[in-house]
């Protein structure tokens, strides 16, 4: 199979494109570069059976040369802004980074003929629901515009699936941590470290909670659900059962670079307007397809911060693939859920 990542440079969309060339698929990935890194692809380049090319996809003529030149089988869509206290000064980062990206996808979709989408979606979507939060809950009332944009862009891959026989998988993500991350609590607390090794600021109070998914259990989700799941629309949560405090992650990232580092908190039940405090999924749906995580909230958080420590002194042209692959053969195999042309 033929397939694109967008996103394909940046923390998760590397690490999904490692796995499916490991499943013997054709892989083009493409990134603006605004948050992404060329050098987390750095191991894959010369490989024949991926490429990486630089792109914007609000750039209509990119984007369209591309899907004319390449006949795709189906699009990873990762590329989003992904810094979501960043857009809370400025909404068009996310109008238009999260938002106005998928639509470009789906519009260049319809027109080349490519109609199966995978779509990294987020509990963002879901606002300060009360959990354990199911698929189905609602109403949807997301509190931060990076939320709203993929609540926007869940609506509109639904519209394109209806009107233009397009299949598509959602996936929700949780908070996703590991090595070649950009941003989040642990990336930022090292660098906060770095600069003054002394004293930890941490924004709120420290109690904020939530399960963080190691970036390589939520890859192995992704592609299980992909190869799968065979409705029209297929929408899941992806997550950990247990779940992890701000306070526990800033403890954890000091004991790691042996510090003897103080924690101050900024005060408050939030780090930042937009952001929620915590959230609990219900994992039902992944589960009976035959997915749970391999590691726990508490140990994707310590692995992840020892990985972006030695990622610190690693040459990326050197760099050896993190974990195993997911064990699935979806590129081969054709008896997957994604190799169907008709409707589930």
């Amino acid at each position: 199979m033929r397939l694109l990542i967008t996103g394909g440079a940046g923390f998760i969309g590397s690490h999904l494109a490692d796995a499916l060339i490991d499943q013997g698929c054709h892989v083009i990935a493409v990134d603006n570069l605004s948050l992404g890194r060329e050098a987390n692809l750095a191991h894959l380049h010369g490989h024949p059976r991926f490429r990486f090319q630089r792109l914007e996809l609000l750039v209509d003529a990119e984007l369209h040369r591309l899907f004319a030149a390449e006949s795709f089988d189906a699009v990873f869509h990762l590329a989003a802004n992904s810094d979501i206290a960043r857009s809370h000064h400025d909404p068009d980062v996310d109008r238009d980074n999260s938002f106005a990206t998928t639509y470009a996808v789906l519009r260049a979709m319809k027109e080349h003929g490519t109609q199966q989408i995978v779509f990294a979606s987020t509990s963002a979507i879901y606002g300060e629901l009360r959990g354990p939060l199911s698929e189905g809950s609602g109403p949807l009332v997301p509190v931060s515009h990076y939320g709203a944009a993929k609540l926007a862009s869940e609506a509109f891959i639904s519209s394109f699936a209806a009107n233009y026989d397009f299949r598509a998988w959602i996936v929700r993500f949780p908070n996703v941590v590991g090595g070649r991350a950009t941003h989040g609590a642990i990336h930022d607390f090292i660098a906060k470290l770095r600069r003054n090794p002394d004293v930890l600021e941490v924004l709120g109070d420290g109690r904020q909670i939530k399960p963080y998914l190691h970036v390589r259990d939520l890859v192995a989700a992704i592609l299980l659900i992909w190869d799968k799941a065979g409705e029209r629309i297929n929408v899941f949560n992806v997550g950990v059962e247990s779940r992890t405090s701000v306070k526990r992650i800033a403890e954890m990232v000091i004991e790691e670079m042996g510090l003897p580092a103080s924690i101050r908190y900024s005060g408050g039940s939030r780090g930042w307007i937009g952001d929620v405090p915590e959230f609990h999924y219900r994992m039902d749906r992944v589960h009976a397809l035959g997915w749970r995580a391999r590691a726990s909230s508490d140990e994707a958080v310590r692995l992840a911060i020892r990985e972006i420590l030695e990622s610190h002194n690693e040459d990326p042209h050197s760099r050896r693939r993190q974990g195993d692959a997911p064990g699935l053969d979806g590129c081969a195999q054709t008896d997957g859920a994604h190799r169907r042309t008709d409707a589930a």
